[in-house]
């Protein structure tokens, strides 16, 4: 076993080393570097041997001539082309975990479901060689392919890291006592069924962080971590990135960004028989008082509430811009008709 720090992303490449080619028309191909390997492209043939030894970020040229540019992927360009499984954590997310869940080296981590792994790598990079992740996963397909795109960024499998196949609901309390979770992770479809145990298991302070993609998912667990009691008020957030076009003086954001792709939210674990003090906010039936029910009212889902006199205010409003509207046509009618 290998911890994540033993193996340095740097020096001259070596055989089994993962390799991300650019060609002259700027398209991608990534190899593992063997001996006998080739890579073989309608422009000619590039083999593999031409490139061990040589220091990262080289130039060499295939059978025709034709130059490529040789660098080690970084994690984001990894975790963009591995296998997946089920959908990726995207690297603006992953990074914005890692901050906002204050992923630390040393910390003990729990992340839920694995899915194919990318978040795995971040949190494995964040927490080093001190730390512990566990990663729950319902189906074990999911769980084979994040454990070979982890031991394929690595090398071999992390010794700080462990894949448990289970639901977590029943899975946690059997691997951690009361207390002992610096930091949880969700990646699920319904995180409030987890979180009372999720709340056992988070030693006081300790951070919960939920990743949804749907805003009906964002206004549920919300609420259920407010109805618990046992959390700071939950806080949430999007990313999203837009790249920008630089060519001498030709300078405009790009057409096309990654927008959203999950919504998080984030919240700390009270110290047991601590009350939060009670946040002010206009009064509106904002909560579940059926877990299994939503209300989808307009104070619910935040709408602005407007009284009957300022109903009947706004209609006269819109009466006299009507009428007004009404006059300047018949007006120019009556230009048009003297004309």
């Amino acid at each position: 076993m290998t911890t994540t720090t033993s193996q340095r992303p740097s020096g001259p490449f070596r055989e089994g080393d993962r390799v991300q080619l650019t060609g002259p028309k700027g398209r991608l191909h990534t190899v593992t570097l063997r001996e006998d390997g080739e890579l073989h492209t309608h422009q000619g043939v590039l083999r593999h041997r031409d490139l061990i030894g040589l220091p990262d970020g080289s130039v060499v040229a295939n059978s025709s001539g034709h130059d490529y540019l040789a660098l080690r992927p970084l994690l984001r360009d990894f975790a963009m082309s591995m296998p997946r499984g089920a959908a990726i954590v995207y690297p603006k997310d992953a990074a914005q975990i890692v901050m906002q869940a204050d992923i630390f080296p040393g910390s003990v981590v729990v992340e839920a479901g694995v899915g194919s792994g990318a978040l795995s790598l971040s949190l494995l990079r964040a927490i080093g060689h001190a730390g512990r992740l566990v990663s729950f996963e319902r189906r074990e397909e999911f769980a084979q392919v994040a454990r070979g795109n982890v031991e394929t960024f690595f090398g071999e499998t992390p010794d700080t890291w462990s894949v448990v196949v289970g639901d977590l609901a029943e899975a946690l309390p059997e691997e951690f006592p009361a207390g002992t979770v610096d930091r949880v992770v969700l990646d699920m479809l319904a995180p409030w069924e987890c979180m009372d145990v999720v709340a056992d298991a988070l030693t006081p302070g300790g951070v919960v962080l939920c990743y949804v993609a749907t805003a009906t998912q964002l206004s549920r667990v919300a609420e259920y971590i407010r109805s618990t009691g046992l959390f700071t008020d939950p806080e949430a957030s999007e990313t999203m990135v837009r790249g920008w076009h630089v060519e001498g003086l030709a300078v405009r954001p790009d057409h096309r960004m990654v927008a959203h792709t999950g919504f998080l939210l984030t919240a700390r674990r009270l110290a047991p028989g601590a009350v939060a003090p009670q946040v002010k906010r206009r009064a509106s039936k904002s909560s579940y008082g059926d877990a299994d029910v939503e209300q989808w009212t307009p104070g619910a889902v935040g709408d602005r509430e407007i009284n009957d006199k300022n109903l009947r205010k706004r209609a006269r409003e819109a009466e006299k811009a009507a009428q007004g509207a009404r006059l300047a046509s018949g007006s120019r009618e009556s230009e048009s008709l003297t004309e």
